[in-house]
């Protein structure tokens, strides 16, 4: 079993255990799904940077990044950097996050949230909605063409973004629907780890101009970004290289401010 195939079969365990605990009703009743929901695709596609900013204590690959970040401020400095989104990971086991981080966040801020989560049911739809997010992630490696049409069109019901992720070409192949919003790559394989920028540049021309490109993962310099600005990418997701500062929001305003 790799890595991915062990989360996902977690997650399956996991999920089971919350629809128990927390009946849909609950969730719908939530104060904050029946907010309006923000664009986080018409932020990047309007933005000369793109960065989307993650909150992430640790990582199946590099274990601890940091422990000692409140989600509060990291939202706070992230918004005050002038980034165009917020990724916030609510996966306890392997990322040590949670969806009261989502809350947290969402109190704190007032950009697009992303809800970074292994999605293999529709309630983890209900939840981000319930908890706050305006976008969630799809990841083609572990859904079956259905299910990313299920889901992707339960989340417009829900006026949330979707963000799809794929690794390679097979997977862009099957997924592309107009359910979705933004095609993110991950540079990372997640079967190795290994991450390579080539991964977004080989899968830029396959993906169709209907969607915001996303270029996740390995982003850790100036010069990334505007080289995978010339393949179409407008978004760019970026987590370690700030968490791993002293001060997240600061390191993310340096970094956008020697972008422009």
């Amino acid at each position: 079993m790799n890595i991915l195939d062990k989360i996902v079969a977690d997650k399956r365990v996991e999920v089971d255990l919350r629809k128990s605990l927390i009946p849909v009703k609950q969730l719908e009743q939530s104060v904050l799904f029946e907010r309006q929901t923000m664009s986080l695709a018409n932020k990047l596609s309007n933005s000369q940077t793109g960065i989307i900013a993650e909150h992430k204590r640790r990582s199946p690959s590099k274990s601890v990044i940091n422990q000692n970040f409140n989600v509060f401020d990291v939202a706070k400095g992230y918004e005050d950097a002038g980034v165009c989104g917020m990724s916030v990971l609510t996966d306890g086991k392997y990322f040590g996050g949670s969806l009261d981080d989502l809350l947290t966040a969402r109190a704190s801020c007032n950009l697009p949230l992303l809800r970074k989560e292994f999605i293999i049911d529709e309630y983890q739809l209900l939840e981000a909605k319930a908890y706050g997010a305006d976008v969630i992630l799809l990841i083609a490696a572990i859904l079956t063409r259905d299910e990313i049409k299920k889901f992707s069109e339960c989340a417009k019901g829900l006026h949330l973004e979707v963000l799809l992720e794929v690794h390679n070409e097979a997977e862009l192949h099957k997924s592309i629907m107009p359910s979705l919003d933004l095609i993110g790559v991950n540079n990372r394989n997640l079967k190795t780890f290994d991450v390579s920028l080539d991964t977004s540049k080989g899968l830029s021309e396959r993906i169709p101009n209907d969607f915001i490109k996303v270029s996740e993962s390995g982003i850790s310099n100036i010069e990334a970004i505007k080289d995978l600005q010339n393949y179409g990418y407008k978004g760019f997701l970026i987590g370690e290289n700030f968490m791993k500062t002293e001060n997240a929001g600061e390191s993310a305003k340096e970094f956008i401010k020697s972008l422009l």
